[in-house]
């Protein structure tokens, strides 16, 4: 360990980076007799036989789960859930810094999609809401659509759907700068992973007509026969020129360039073979498919990248606080309310999102710091 590394010194100070709060007194036996035995007896049959008092009468309405595997973090792979530990408290300290959520990080051995999903389901009781993160797919996309099926709390995967939204946003913004409609754009998405296709599904529901994926072995056309799952489904629903071939194939004319794959695949030259002031969206951590230099030098009216040492930062981490505050509040509002029963939820969001600010070729989207983003988030979910 390297203690005059900033980072270990950051984590080693504090012994990671949350804890827990008391929210009620209890600094006298009278405290204590209301806190616990033998005043909690009361508000256990109280919840008992009223269920739907338990949002008032404990915290479940505030808390989310954070449930890894640790097959995917960041951009280290599987390095196993003892390692993404630090990573969930991340989550956990954005959660409540942010949007005042309460979040746990729920770091488990799971060697099968059963396994992930018996554990979310055994743990339900105690939570309002699941917070999947850095879970590898294809076992994310079974694990997410299964749970959306088997669970009465709202479940949200944030490498999907959580990067397709403030992918979404930054988009919607920087067509605006640009001055095209974003269904006009020819938009090609390189990395055809979790994130790849939950952007692309969020995109075709926002109109986009020509939209192209591209993963390690080309494009994605329905004649590809090495494809099943969701890739299969995404590529029978994208594609309309019929492109095959590789990612300069894809590239070339396409207005708009997302990527969500590995650093430095993309050269200046590349970026010349695009549309007049393309736009680039170059999210590989922690190296960019090509540094924003290069890609202004080759052309690009707009950059993006996924670090905060560049403009135009796009982090999901202006997604799932507020996603999260507005999922618990109408929850508490509504009992029957889940995610899954407004499909258009996704993209209200991301419109909400991109609208907190008036963009700029440098300034597409929100600092996650900004004090509006949680309430326009909130705002799209609660008050529909």
């Amino acid at each position: 360990m390297d203690r005059n590394n900033p980072a270990i010194r950051y984590h080693l100070d504090g012994h990671g980076k949350i804890g827990t709060a008391i929210k009620t007194p209890v600094e006298t036996p009278e405290d204590l007799a209301l806190a616990y035995t033998p005043g909690v007896a009361e508000v256990c049959r109280t919840i008992a036989a009223e269920p739907e008092t338990d949002v008032l009468l404990t915290n479940r309405g505030n808390t989310v789960a954070i449930v890894t595997d640790g097959t995917a973090i960041l951009g280290l792979g599987d390095i196993g859930p003892t390692a993404g530990l630090p990573v969930m408290e991340g989550k956990a300290m954005l959660f409540k810094k942010t949007a005042d959520v309460d979040a746990v990080p729920l770091c488990i051995r799971a060697e099968s999609v059963d396994e992930i999903v018996d554990f979310c389901k055994r743990i339900e009781p105690s939570f309002g809401g699941i917070n999947l993160e850095d879970i590898a797919a294809p076992t994310c996309f079974e694990v997410l659509e299964r749970l959306e099926r088997e669970l009465d709390i709202p479940v949200f995967h944030d490498d999907q759907d959580g990067t397709a939204i403030v992918t979404l946003a930054a988009l919607l913004n920087a067509a605006k700068v640009r001055g095209t409609a974003l269904p006009d754009m020819r938009v090609v998405i390189n990395g055809a992973g979790a994130a790849g296709i939950a952007i692309a599904r969020l995109l075709l529901d926002e109109g986009v007509r020509d939209l192209v994926l591209v993963d390690s072995r080309g494009i994605l056309g329905p004649e590809r026969n090495d494809l099943s799952g969701a890739k299969r489904n995404i590529a029978e629903r994208s594609n309309p020129r019929g492109l095959a071939g590789d990612l300069a194939t894809a590239i070339s004319e396409a207005d708009a360039f997302v990527g969500v794959s590995k650093g430095n695949i993309l050269n200046a030259g590349d970026i010349r073979t695009m549309a007049e002031r393309p736009i680039v969206l170059a999210m590989a951590n922690p190296d960019p498919e090509i540094l924003p230099d290069e890609a202004v030098a080759g052309g690009a009216f707009i950059v993006g990248t996924g670090r905060s040492d560049f403009p135009n930062q796009i982090n999901n981490a202006l997604v799932f606080p507020g996603l999260f505050r507005g999922l618990l509040d109408a929850r508490m509002k509504d009992r029957s309310f889940r995610m899954t029963d407004i499909p258009t939820l996704k993209n209200d969001v991301a419109r909400a999102l991109a609208s907190v600010i008036e963009p700029s070729r440098d300034g597409i989207l929100p600092s996650v710091f900004d004090a509006g983003v949680v309430p326009a988030i909130r705002a799209a979910i609660v008050e529909r």
